[in-house]
């Protein structure tokens, strides 16, 4: 039919084909169907049959395929077991590599480098600790114009390590070197100098100082140093540890063979006296700066730091509660005034109001008022009897703490507490102002046995804390006529943190019952003095304890106006202080310095029938 030109048109599609005649030379039909093969090639057959293909005349052969979705489709599912095979593969050989990358990255310095444009913490917002400002004041000033130094011959210092109790402002401090320096700041903290292959601690160190290096002069701060310097030779049994090998390429770095590095190393710690000694000689830490706690005058400064941008109301004195907070740390403040501001927004205040002050304190020493816990009548006014004793021992006794509070409102473990203010800071304590101490501790106990003719568990934190401070005026300070001015027991402890550790005994059987004698001596005459107090002056024990079961607080400006029946004045509430027994007083940091402002006792009391097991939350 194709070679009598009997054909017009055909259409292959796929393995169809299908073929139309030319209607006017035959009646047959109008089309054809039929089957090919899927390589047939329908061209070369019409060709070779001597067919005419192609117009004008000739045979019109069309290819109708499938969709290009279609065909792509049916590829897919012919190769998608071998997609799936060399997906597979392909994942396999990424998880290697990166495992390897990953492992090649441990010893790579994890410290992080502070951009020079980033606004941050400056001299400026660091209060309370001028004489380290000004020791690190100089560092910055090195960076800045070290032609003014290098004139007259002086060289930039190694390292500063900054020393001090937690919340003294050690990392702040820092921080702000970062932002005055103008030079390249890293920070890292010791921890991550280790890991857990060996050798990684002193890889880092060595990448840590090579960054450093490269961008030179810089600023390199460690903080928590003594994770990484610690003694050598201090670990249990002698073996090898890998903090020794970190320990040694850190001093390697620091004072090695290559010098004029223009790195200088900003250390933290609260142990320095766990450090090795090679790590504190001068050309390593050629400057230690001690930061203690605040005096007067830094507290009132760090509040009004940490004060600036929230209204305050006018009747909120800073330099007041700057006094009433001795022994407060710059975190202490600075929680002290956020979770004012925090009070004052939970009811809905547009001003911080000095009530918000005395409750922001008192949450944070005791924690929030336990509003859901039921008192009977009479724990209520045992508590109060109990409170009233230790507050009319110290209004009486003329070496005491003032009272600054007077309380049995129910705050975590506590029943109670009286906060006693001393009316400046202290750096040291005198045998008399001991003394007094120990009979206020013991006036809550009298008031009971007088009243109620009775002892309970309230007084076992005051027994607990009268002990220890005999223990220390006899064993520490040489307060004692027979034994004379010596002290007996070496002990070990962390000086900043203020846990012992061990005390060795350097005394024998005899002494140590001397030493026992006296310490009950103390005790029992300070009882015998609270006894002659509170019994000559009951008429105020009970004038006390009933204003407070009535009203249940109590300050100490109105303590006397209450005793000489004179109207309350302005209720002259400031900031509880943090609760701390005189057991430490002559804190020394190092030898023939003055030790910082102690905390104002706090004598808590709860009437609970099991005391509570955490030393500080105690009965009282």
């Amino acid at each position: 039919m194709a070679k009598n030109n009997e054909i017009r048109e055909m259409v292959v599609d796929g393995k169809k084909l299908t073929v139309y005649p030319r209607v006017s030379n035959i009646t047959t039909g109008e089309r054809f169907n039929s089957r090919i093969g899927a390589d047939t090639d329908i061209i070369g057959l019409l060709v070779e049959s001597g067919a005419e293909v192609g117009p004008p005349s000739g045979l019109e052969v069309v290819f109708k395929g499938s969709s290009g979705f279609s065909s792509l489709f049916g590829l897919l599912i012919n190769f998608l077991p071998v997609i799936i095979f060399g997906g597979l593969i392909l994942f396999m050989m990424r998880q290697a590599q990166g495992s390897n990358n990953q492992t090649m990255s441990f010893g790579r310095s994890r410290a992080r480098m502070l951009p020079l444009n980033r606004p941050g913490v400056t001299f400026d917002d660091v209060a309370g600790v001028d004489e380290a400002k000004a020791e690190l004041y100089e560092v910055v000033e090195f960076l800045k114009f070290p032609e003014r130094f290098m004139a007259i011959g002086a060289r930039i210092p190694k390292g500063v390590l900054l020393v001090g109790q937690p919340g003294t402002g050690k990392t702040l401090l820092a921080r702000a070197v970062a932002g005055e320096a103008g030079v390249p700041f890293f920070h890292i903290s010791g921890s991550e100098f280790v890991e857990m292959f060996v050798g990684v601690g002193a890889a880092r160190v060595r990448d840590l100082f090579e960054q450093a290096k490269r961008n030179a002069p810089c600023i390199v701060f460690v903080d928590e140093i003594d994770a990484v310097g610690r003694h050598r030779g201090a670990g249990l049994g002698g073996g090898h540890d890998e903090r020794e090998q970190t320990l040694n390429q850190i001093l390697v770095e620091m004072d090695g063979f290559e010098t004029n590095t223009n790195i200088i190393v900003v250390a933290a710690t609260n142990r320095p006296d766990i450090l090795d000694p090679a790590l504190l000689r001068p050309g390593r830490f050629d400057r230690r700066v001690t930061l203690d706690l605040p005096d007067v005058r830094g507290r009132q400064a760090i509040l009004k730091v940490h004060s600036a941008g929230k209204p305050l109301a006018p009747e909120v004195a800073l330099d007041t509660l700057a006094k009433e907070t001795p022994g407060f740390s710059g975190a202490d403040l600075s929680n002290l005034v956020n979770e004012a501001a925090i009070l004052a927004a939970r009811q809905n205040k547009k001003t911080i109001f000095m009530s918000e002050f005395e409750e922001a304190v008192d949450r944070i020493i005791a924690g929030p008022e336990r509003k859901s816990r039921v008192i009977s009548p009479r724990e209520k006014e045992m508590t109060a009897y109990h409170e009233s004793g230790h507050a009319l021992v110290a209004w009486i006794l003329p070496h005491a703490d003032r009272v600054h509070k007077i309380s049995i409102v129910s705050r975590g473990n506590m029943g109670g507490h009286t906060s006693l203010l001393p009316d400046e800071d202290r750096y040291l304590w005198t045998k008399n102002q001991f003394s007094d101490m120990l009979a206020v501790t013991m006036g809550g106990r009298v008031a009971e046995e007088q009243i109620f003719d009775e002892m309970t568990t309230g007084a076992s934190n005051d027994i607990e804390r009268a002990t220890k401070t005999a223990l220390s005026m006899i064993k520490r300070y040489g307060m004692s006529e027979s034994l004379g001015p010596r002290t007996f027991g070496k002990r070990e402890e962390m000086i900043f943190l203020g846990r012992e550790i061990s005390e060795e005994r350097d005394y024998g059987d005899k002494v140590a019952e001397e030493i026992d004698e006296e310490v009950k001596g103390l005790i029992d005459g300070a009882y015998r003095r609270a006894q002659e107090i509170i019994t000559e002056h009951k008429t105020k024990l009970v004038k006390l304890a009933e204003h407070l079961i009535q009203h249940e607080t109590m300050s100490g400006a109105n303590l006397g106006r209450l005793f000489n029946d004179e109207e309350f004045g302005d209720s002259g509430f400031g900031v509880v202080t943090p609760e701390a027994p005189p057991e430490s007083p002559a804190y020394t940091a190092a030898p023939h310095h003055p030790a910082p402002p102690q905390p104002a006792p706090s004598l808590p009391s709860s009437l609970d029938p099991m005391p509570p097991a955490s030393v500080g939350n105690d009965d009282g």
